[in-house]
């Protein structure tokens, strides 16, 4: 007799709006982290920053975050700083890569290295990873 595998149908599996309701509290907790962590002296830094930031996205790469934290029973706060880590870094590379591929949009919206450089989306990608790097 031959082998065959069986395929059942997969049980339906929460959708986005569903893991987003599961992590909602903490993503309070990692929007007030990020907005916290784009202060700077150098008043360019938080406006660049704050020009992806605020540009919306999904959020999803925190969201998974939290969610694995959940997932595995973590109970203490350090899932919040990764996750907030984890966006920074993500939007520290799309300030990158819009210089390098030469990108005019992001989200919709003029790239920050159009309405401020090149040098300036870069080195504000750069205190980003330092910002990550430091949580």
């Amino acid at each position: 007799m031959p082998l065959s595998i069986e395929n059942p149908k997969p049980e339906p599996e929460a959708g986005l709006n569903d893991l987003v309701a599961l992590v909602a509290d903490g993503m309070a907790r990692v929007n007030t982290t990020i907005l916290s962590r784009t202060g700077s002296d150098v008043a360019m830094i938080p406006e660049v920053a704050n020009h992806l930031i605020a540009s919306g996205g999904k959020r999803l790469r925190p969201i998974l975050t939290l969610a694995c934290a959940k997932l595995c029973g973590y109970a203490g706060d350090g899932d919040v700083k990764l996750a907030a880590s984890v966006e920074f870094m993500h939007t520290a590379t799309l300030l990158h890569d819009d210089v390098v591929d030469e990108s005019d949009m992001r989200r919709g919206r003029v790239a920050a290295r159009i309405k401020w450089g090149n040098e300036a989306s870069v080195l504000v990608g750069d205190f980003l990873l330092g910002q990550a790097f430091r949580m």
